[in-house]
């Protein structure tokens, strides 16, 4: 009995009990958090929210086509890739870094993702399709989130096609998030928790797909109308110069030209 529950306590020590789905699944050496869900939500939530607001005043200090103000919606695309850069640079940057030690990790970040995998255990079990996804995300989408920030406050040509470059790459990586998680039959989430499953995995999640479909559409019709209107352009006919455009007088014959320069036709009679 005494060696029996030695093992227990043994086996109990290796795999401690977690909140995780599935319930058998292995996280050695897992502590849980100790920070309140409250603190953890303001970070994530309040974080973004001030990004936000600080595009949204630099956006709408002018910039728009011919010069204008931008739009509501202009300046919403705006906010929408300085929260981008926050996620992905941020908060994805370190798990594509730590993941590995998140289970026994309390650093606050680390926190923020144990609590996240509530939702989806995948990240808190280093799977391989999450680790390789959110390390791209990290490296790539959120550097040119910050770019297409600056690209569409300094209003560079190519900034749209930074907006179409992020927002399919943000689509394809969430249909892909969703599409594995439905092949395993949701076997990481806890089915129909309105909290972990329906907010955590579902909401947040669609977001990147709503919004990035959204953002392509209007970027693809951005480049449409540049690219008829350079169309229009090539296909108007050359103006010639304007001196070839004036009419040339028209040339004496030589016999007159001569007469009118002898000195009776000037009027100019040398007398001696």
């Amino acid at each position: 009995v005494v060696q029996a529950g030695m093992e227990g306590d043994a086996a109990a020590a290796a795999h401690p009990p977690h909140p995780y789905w599935p319930r058998d699944l292995a996280l050695p050496g897992y502590r849980g958090n100790d920070r309140p869900l409250w603190s953890l939500l303001a970070f994530v939530f309040a974080g973004p929210a001030l990004l936000a607001a600080a595009a949204w005043q630099l956006a709408a200090r002018g910039g728009g086509g011919g010069g204008g103000p931008r739009s509501v919606g202009r300046r919403m695309a705006v906010c929408w890739f300085a929260v981008c850069a926050f996620i992905h640079g941020l908060v994805e940057g370190w798990f594509s870094l730590y993941h590995r030690q998140l289970a026994a990790d309390t650093a606050f970040l680390s926190q923020l993702w144990k609590e996240y995998a509530k939702g989806d255990s995948r990240y808190i079990s280093s799977d391989n399709f999450t680790v390789c996804m959110e390390t791209l995300t990290a490296w790539t989408w959120g550097p040119l989130s910050v770019w297409t920030v600056v690209a569409f406050l300094h209003n560079k040509p190519y900034r749209f096609i930074l907006q179409l470059v992020v927002s399919l790459g943000q689509l394809y990586g969430d249909v892909l998030y969703f599409l594995t998680a439905f092949r395993e039959d949701f076997h990481h989430s806890p089915p129909g928790h309105p909290l972990y499953f329906w907010f955590y995995f579902v909401f947040l999640n669609s977001l990147w797909i709503v919004i990035p479909s959204l953002l392509i559409l209007d970027a693809c019709s951005q480049l449409a109308a540049a690219q008829s209107g350079a169309d229009r352009l090539q296909s108007q006919p050359t103006a010639r110069p304007a001196d070839t455009l004036s009419p040339r007088p028209a040339s004496l014959p030589p016999l007159a030209a001569a007469a009118s320069l002898s000195p009776r036709a000037t009027g100019k009679v040398k007398t001696t």
